[in-house]
């Protein structure tokens, strides 16, 4: 099963640096929903970073609401690098 990555700060700050391979959803695209996880299976393991943890803390409630059962509050990118990446 694939894993994701999201990184949910702004796409500035995403351009900027981001973990390799993760995708950016906006705080502002998980409150319209998050469409581009539209058809990713509801126990696919997602791992949420931003700067503190606090927005991906928040979006990691958003999928849970939204059926999500496998979502990880990663906190930030090095956080990430450290633990889920190679």
């Amino acid at each position: 099963m694939k894993r994701f990555v999201i990184d949910v700060r702004e796409p500035e700050e995403y351009a900027k640096k981001h973990v390799k391979d993760a995708i950016n959803i906006s705080p502002e695209d998980f409150l319209k929903g998050a469409k581009q996880l539209s058809g990713v299976p509801k126990d696919t393991e997602i791992i949420l970073y931003c700067i503190s943890g606090s927005r991906s803390n928040v979006a990691m409630n958003i999928l849970k609401s939204m059926g999500f059962t496998n979502t990880v509050n990663g906190v930030n990118i090095r956080h990430v690098e450290a633990k889920y990446t190679d």
